[in-house]
């Protein structure tokens, strides 16, 4: 018999499933499709001062407003963005038993596969996807080792620019830094991470989550949907769902600067359907070795 390369979610939770209502409203069907913020950073790189600084306000104004936006002409190609999507499936596609042996193999840190919720005693506990969470110094460590690996190298760099760019920009526009080198210092391979996920399909679907509602405690938070997509927000007291563009990057400002917007990601795809859902995030965190301002993690509103 061919081993799967699912988790194994329904062994697992076996006894939670028994306690499934059946009769429960299917309320998360209800949820409305919402586009975020679209902002073009063309205008950043190529606009006169004008239009430089109309692209500035707009980034900062949906920090306020959503703590979400989206960014197109990022500057990560479409190449690379298609390259680490197919190593990505790639590397799903192992069985169960590779993946949970892979670490040694690629250089990744011990632990950087995962999938579920160990300690969930509920449904509601209960994440539906499985993820790889590299440090980039491991990204960089296994540089050449796979195609993979290299893949990752390239794309990890790319995004990671690009963060720093909005860091500083954000900082700057709100009127708490201007410190140039600061989030180059500070922002170091050992505390950014870049996060692989997959979301199979589920049999239980829409009663659990692929991600389980929660707020993204890290600086900055890039994020690449496939088609599918699957993100929700929670805004003026109701869930949102985020219009995929598969041409844009998503970017989340952190609970370490600004006020947490809870968030969530669930996977709508019945069992009978063979569609995943895959999601490429890069996390940008501060080191906590340097000196840092409390007043600098809130965004004023």
């Amino acid at each position: 018999m061919e081993e799967s390369a699912d988790p194994p979610f329904v062994e697992t939770y076996k006894n939670l499933f028994e306690k499934l209502d059946s009769n429960k409203p299917d309320e998360l069907l209800l949820v409305k499709e919402c586009e975020l913020p679209l902002i073009n950073l063309d205008q950043l790189k190529y606009g006169d001062e004008l239009e430089r600084e109309e692209c500035r306000k707009k980034i900062a104004k949906a920090s306020r407003e959503w703590g979400f936006f989206q960014v197109v002409n990022h500057g990560v190609s479409p190449d690379i963005l298609g390259e680490m999507r197919t190593e990505q499936v790639k590397l799903f596609k192992k069985t169960f038993r590779e993946k949970i042996n892979i670490d040694k193999s690629l250089n990744f840190s011990q632990g950087s596969y995962r999938w579920g919720s160990p300690t969930a005693t509920c449904l509601g506990q209960i994440s539906w996807s499985e993820a790889f969470h590299v440090p980039l110094s491991d990204v960089s460590r296994s540089k050449g080792v796979s195609s993979l690996s290299s893949t990752m190298e390239q794309f990890a760099t790319t995004l990671s620019e690009l963060a720093q760019t909005l860091a500083r920009l954000l900082a700057e526009e709100l009127g708490h830094y201007n410190k140039s080198n600061y989030f180059k210092e500070t922002c170091l391979p050992s505390t950014c991470y870049l996060r692989m996920n997959r979301y199979p399909a589920c049999p239980i679907s829409p009663q659990l989550f692929g991600l389980m509602p929660h707020t993204d405690s890290d600086f900055l938070t890039i994020l690449h949907q496939d088609e599918i997509g699957g993100l929700q927000l929670f805004r003026d007291g109701k869930w949102i769902s985020v219009k995929p563009n598969h041409e844009a990057l998503i970017i989340n400002v952190g609970d370490l600067f600004q006020d947490p917007i809870l968030i969530q990601t669930w996977d709508l795809t019945p069992t009978s359907d063979p569609t995943q859902d895959f999601t490429l995030i890069l996390t940008q965190d501060l080191t906590l070795t340097k000196t840092w301002d409390p007043t600098f993690g809130l965004i004023p509103t």
